[in-house]
């Protein structure tokens, strides 16, 4: 079957949302799955990464909405905020891909100094690991912190640092995040740039509905 101008742009508006959607419930998902590592949490990378899928999610809304009641109002502030979301959220991918280890190790370093006797308990507790990073310059906090360690591991055999765990998972994390932004925020700008010639159309010529008797004709 073949569709008119105006059913196959708003099916292409609409379907595009839809992903738009999905991809931001992802983009959420992810992001609290690494916020669940505790100190993972200090990389407000992984904070902005929330705020650009929760914007996605409900400008998606405002998208949809506006292409299924040809709404020209909806469609104008949901171009213009969806450009603006594309650039928050390239950057932001890029941030997540372009961050190399030595950088999260600044960061897990300095959020562990700040992070309390019972906080840094929890967290060892929370992940079977003791201590942060096993390394030369910060052996003698290491040896400390593994010394009053509590965690299941240490009944069990040698437990690993927290910091190597933390650092899997946040790598894990901000490669999934800054790919999968990256490559749906080129899209978003193609719906940004969809919506303008669908809207000039739509106020010329406005979509007839179709009665059911003129379909049996």
């Amino acid at each position: 079957m073949v569709c008119g101008g105006f059913t196959c742009s708003r099916n292409a508006l609409c379907s595009l949302n839809v992903v738009y959607i999905k991809v931001g419930l992802v983009l959420i998902s992810v992001a609290a799955w690494g916020k669940g590592f505790g100190i993972v949490s200090s990389i407000h990378i992984i904070g902005g990464v929330i705020a650009v899928g929760v914007f996605l999610l409900l400008i998606a809304i405002v998208g949809l909405v506006g292409a299924l009641k040809h709404h020209q109002v909806l469609l104008f502030f949901y171009m213009i905020i969806l450009f603006f979301v594309f650039l928050f959220q390239l950057g932001v991918s890029c941030s997540c891909l372009a961050m190399n280890r030595e950088q999260q190790e600044k960061l897990l370093n300095s959020s562990w100094e700040m992070m309390s006797s019972m906080t840094r308990e929890d967290l060892e507790h929370q992940l079977d690991c003791c201590g942060l990073l096993n390394t030369s310059l910060s052996q003698p906090e290491f040896d400390s912190d593994y010394q009053h360690c509590t965690a299941p591991c240490k009944l069990r055999s040698r437990c690993h640092p927290c910091g190597d765990l933390m650092l899997q998972h946040a790598t894990e994390a901000l490669k999934i995040l800054g790919g999968i932004g990256l490559f749906f925020s080129f899209t978003e700008v193609s719906s940004a740039l969809f919506v303008p010639p669908w809207a000039r159309q739509l106020s010329v010529s406005p979509p007839r509905e179709t009665s059911l008797g003129e379909i049996t004709k």
